[in-house]
């Protein structure tokens, strides 16, 4: 078991506590940057929706995980990015200054919506958010001269310094995980300033934060603006990727998803955001599997197990109907959702280091290690 002492305030801020975080994400950035010359074609482009997601993941953590301001909202903020790229493309702006352009004017309007926001809590938040993310999805919808209305728009190829990035290609995934890394390496240094101290403490509680001197009102735009700056970023790349968008691709939805995505990987570290990418994108081959292959392998369990071939037939049609149902997915979600909430509300990245706390010490290990206490006495109180 490792233990860390910190002797200065630098020692307590480094970006890796000690040389096996290094070693860790080293492995691991360099099995990504391999993964395009081993890996299906399908497999590295659901990896680069992975990086997208993981992207918003970043930015909702900033303003939901640490700041304490819910959001439901996030799709427009991406649709917002994404058709700021698609519309300067029509008079041939070189990608760096519309990725640049797509990030601002979508902080700009997050800050927007953050002042108004600003006397909203819990659930009245949510509410506002998701008026929002409505009144964005109409205009785009209604505004036919920049938008093209329901028709959609086309974006074009990706030009990168005078060179073609296809939407398949190894580099724009690179591109991608790039955004992604510096993301979170942005994220990690803003969370270790005076802003992000102060979102967490606004997180923790609004009046203590008040009393210690914190603007309060000005930071919770603040963490609004970056929040939607990064899903503005995001926006461009998911546009890039999917080489179309029209409104109904922004829908509540997409929000939801992005949500799941924090929810289940932990709303309390970066990783989970990654970690809650990889879940949520991977639910739709999932689901393909469930109607495509599960009803043949039910049917044939069931003959394995005795049942005649109209009782496994029978089986195998009843399968293949419940998942053609066409609120599958949202039923998935909600059932998704509320079993993290009850029986794993730090997530993934939580029940991860529950794991690696009960190996570092075994066999001391305990059930009620990780049992909030309740009983504390007057010396623990103040510590």
């Amino acid at each position: 078991m490792r233990f860390l002492f910190k002797t200065d305030y630098e020692d307590d801020i480094k970006l890796f506590p000690h040389s096996g975080y290094v070693v860790s994400y080293g492995i691991l950035l360099a099995l990504l940057l391999i993964a395009p010359y081993v890996l299906s074609s399908y497999l590295m482009s659901q990896l680069v929706f992975v990086c997208i997601y993981a992207i918003v993941g970043v930015a909702l953590l900033i303003l939901t995980g640490f700041t304490g301001q819910a959001s439901l909202g996030h799709a427009a903020f991406l649709a917002i990015g994404a058709y700021t790229a698609a519309y300067l493309q029509t008079y041939n702006v070189p990608f760096p200054v519309y990725f640049l352009a797509a990030g601002l004017l979508t902080g700009i309007i997050g800050a927007m919506v953050g002042f108004p926001a600003l006397r909203l809590t819990g659930i009245y938040l949510v509410i506002a958010t998701i008026s929002f993310a409505l009144i964005v999805e109409e205009i785009l919808a209604r505004w036919e001269s920049v938008t093209h209305g329901n028709e959609g728009m086309r974006v074009k190829t990706l030009s990168l310094l005078g060179v073609t990035v296809p939407r398949d290609s190894p580099t724009f995934y690179y591109l991608c995980l790039a955004v992604l890394v510096l993301t979170i390496v942005g994220t990690l240094n803003l969370l270790r300033s005076p802003t992000g101290r102060a979102f967490v403490a606004i997180r923790d509680s609004e009046t203590a934060a008040r009393s210690m001197g914190v603007n309060v009102a000005l930071y919770k735009v603040k963490s609004f603006a970056i929040s939607a700056a990064i899903t503005g970023f995001a926006g461009v790349l998911f546009a890039h990727k999917l080489s179309f968008i029209s409104p109904e691709m922004f829908t509540l939805q997409l929000s939801i998803e992005f949500i799941i995505v924090i929810l289940i990987g932990g709303t309390f570290s970066l990783h989970g955001a990654v970690l809650g990418a990889i879940f949520i994108v991977m639910i739709d081959p999932f689901l393909t599997y469930l109607k495509d292959d599960m009803p043949g392998i039910i049917a044939g369990i069931a003959a394995t197990f005795g049942a005649s071939p109209a009782t496994a037939g029978s089986i195998q049609s009843s399968v293949a109907a419940f998942a053609s149902l066409n609120g599958l997915k949202g039923a998935i979600y909600g059932i998704i959702i509320v079993l993290f909430v009850l029986f794993e509300p730090l997530g993934l990245y939580g029940r991860w280091l529950k794991i690696k706390l009960f190996f570092q010490l075994f066999p001391l290990y305990k059930r009620a290690t990780f049992k909030r206490q309740k009983i504390y006495v007057k010396s623990e109180r103040n510590r």
